[in-house]
């Protein structure tokens, strides 16, 4: 049976830390910091849902290793990244569309939004923790998945990371290493991360829980992954353009030829 209670006291967990959160991005002028705190949400919905949960077996072991393991480099990962950066663009347009007053709309808008969100996606988290059911062929699946999804989020990451450290890649489209097979090879991750983690729910019995990986996946296809993340990128480097025709989207393949294009001489060009 759902433990409802111990859900509603991870909404509870998530929201106040989006509270606590909220006049420290205020006072900076930086509603960026909500993108360290998301993943450890998922962390503090986890712990929570631990402590109210009368009984737990090897699952439950499971599941905190990994969702300690994901949100703690992620978060690292992201503050580290934007440091010394001052707001992402993609939230200074949030707050060019939505001002006067974005310090306190943010408060609902980013922060209330990330918390409820995050919370309705960690139900997966909350049945695999309760169940007392012994590791199955589910939870194997799931933990490939889970494995895969990290090395595509964590080499991508440092990849992207190692190409930026060199100021002559200043301007230019990374195209090596995961991303020469797709253009996000960390959403692709973490699109793998959140099926392995319903795998996990699955071999709990918990098959109803697919609401979570289905809305964490239209969020990263459509909404604020890689459909915004371009509409960002195409409007500060043109030659992105050229990266989009050759390179899938999310999910891996091998690189396309460029196609050729007629000149005004009846000539191709690549």
């Amino acid at each position: 049976m759902f433990d409802w209670v111990a859900y509603l006291w991870g909404l509870a967990a998530v929201v106040l830390m989006a509270l606590a959160a909220w006049p420290v991005s205020v006072v900076k002028h930086d509603v960026s910091i909500v993108d360290s705190l998301w993943s450890l949400m998922f962390l503090a919905a986890t712990l929570v849902y631990l402590t109210m949960l009368p009984d737990t077996g090897t699952r439950a072991m499971l599941v905190l290793f990994l969702v300690t393991a994901w949100a703690v480099r992620l978060s690292v990962h992201i503050t580290l990244r934007n440091r010394g950066h001052g707001e992402d663009p993609r939230y200074q347009a949030i707050r060019q569309r939505n001002e006067p007053g974005f310090a306190v709309k943010s408060l609902y808008l980013v922060f209330g939004l990330q918390a409820v969100l995050a919370w309705i996606i960690s139900l997966p988290l909350l049945p695999a923790l309760a169940s007392p059911m012994p590791i199955g062929t589910f939870d194997y699946l799931g933990i490939a998945l889970w494995t895969a999804g990290m090395v595509f989020e964590t080499v991508g990451d440092h990849q992207l990371s190692r190409f930026k450290s060199h100021p002559v890649n200043r301007g230019k489209v990374m195209d090596r290493g995961l991303w020469r097979y797709t253009r996000h090879p960390n959403y692709f991750g973490e699109f793998l991360i959140w099926w392995g983690f319903y795998l996990l729910a699955l071999g709990a019995g918990a098959w109803w829980s697919i609401v979570a990986p289905l809305l964490i996946t239209f969020l990263l296809l459509r909404v604020s992954g890689v459909a915004l993340l371009e509409r960002d990128i195409m409007a500060r480097r043109p030659n992105y353009a050229g990266y989009i025709r050759r390179t899938n989207a999310f999910f891996p393949g091998p690189p396309r030829k460029p196609t050729a294009a007629v000149t005004n001489h009846g000539e191709t060009v690549p």
